[in-house]
């Protein structure tokens, strides 16, 4: 899967989502999850989607909870299964596609170069943000304001947030200075690498595009 070119990495995620969110049997979403564990294993990310898990596990058990309780047992498990699945298929594919492989080749596609970069930097920074977030929730529990997650805290939210958004817009000026010093808005701009759709690239769209097809019409 790494050999292939981002953009068709980027459709195969599309169409595997697509499939995702048609099926209706639990039988089929579990096999479709299953492949996407066989992947996730062969591509030794095993741990690292454990580490994912933690989060998008409680947040698959909150929905399956607020579904039960609007449904049945049966919704309720369906959209959980299709909740996680969706959320697989995107962790698999972020993890084999760095966000400056899908902006370089989107540009390539057409898309103007400074969208490319805002959808690439958007990517690169949520974990930048993430561990800010992280350092300052222990810097405010050093200084004795309780920031655990449950209703209880909320009062204390301001106590996070506002040096977060502090922080993040000190980042985005940085990052601003950072880009008018390289010539951002220069002209001619050259990559590193040729991005180009291969002839076992434009296989493997054809080849998923008739296996979706196929599942449609056998469903």
């Amino acid at each position: 899967m790494f050999a292939l070119d981002p953009r068709t990495k980027l459709v195969l995620t599309l169409l595997y989502a697509t499939l995702l969110v048609l099926s209706v049997q639990p039988a089929w979403l579990l096999a479709e999850l299953g492949v996407l564990l066989l992947l996730i294993l062969a591509l030794r990310v095993g741990w690292r989607y454990l580490r994912w898990l933690r989060l998008v596990g409680a947040m698959t058990l909150f929905w399956f909870a607020i579904a039960w309780w609007s449904f049945d047992l049966a919704t309720a498990a369906l959209t959980s299964l299709r909740l996680l699945s969706l959320t697989s298929v995107f962790f698999l594919f972020f993890q084999t596609t760095t966000p400056e492989d899908l902006g370089n080749a989107l540009v390539k596609t057409g898309l103007p170069y400074a969208f490319a970069f805002v959808l690439s930097s958007s990517l690169q920074f949520v974990p930048v943000i993430s561990r800010k977030a992280q350092n300052i929730i222990d810097a405010q529990r050093a200084r004795g304001i309780p920031l655990e997650p449950g209703w209880a805290a909320v009062r204390h939210y301001p106590a996070l947030l506002a040096p977060l958004l502090i922080q993040s817009f000190q980042l985005a000026d940085e990052l601003a200075e950072a880009l008018e010093a390289r010539g951002f808005a220069r002209p001619g701009r050259t990559f590193w690498r040729d991005y180009r759709m291969r002839f076992h690239d434009w296989l493997v769209l054809a080849g998923a595009a008739l296996i979706l097809t196929a599942a449609i019409l056998l469903r």
